[in-house]
């Protein structure tokens, strides 16, 4: 059964994103399912850290932003919007370049809180970072 409140169209979902973090590191959503999300991010110089691998912070980018997305998505937007409460990080392996591509799956979706597991991965598939992600919802 699906969690979603809201249309799912990636375009307009990515076109939403524009001028915002998410298109500066040019994060892009690539897929929905019933109750989770999936979205790339490049390897560059804009996310890596001094030593030339992917930076920490921009995995938490990533992490969060699949997840705020998520959330959003699950409420009823003239009424609720969800924000950041708290995300935590284990940084697995690094990578050089390329693409990771992040996965966020619902864990919980109550009526003040979100969260959410996220997993990155490299383009081999292997694990770079595991994350979970807790989303306040607001009353507008």
């Amino acid at each position: 059964m699906s969690i979603w409140a809201n249309e799912l169209d990636l375009l307009k979902i990515n076109e939403f994103n524009k001028n915002t973090l998410v298109s500066h590191l040019d994060i892009s959503i690539t897929k929905l399912e019933d109750d989770s999300i999936e979205g790339t991010m490049p390897v560059d110089q804009r996310t890596h850290q001094p030593f030339g691998v992917l930076h920490g912070g921009a995995s938490c980018v990533l992490a969060e932003s699949l997840g705020s997305i998520a959330s959003n998505l699950c409420l009823d937007n003239t009424k609720f919007y969800a924000v950041g409460l708290e995300i935590n990080a284990n940084h697995v392996r690094p990578v050089r370049d390329g693409i990771v591509r992040g996965v966020a799956q619902n864990i919980h979706l109550g009526k003040t809180t979100h969260i959410w597991d996220i997993k990155i991965y490299n383009e081999d598939d292997k694990l770079v970072c595991i994350s979970r992600l807790t989303m306040a919802v607001v009353s507008k």
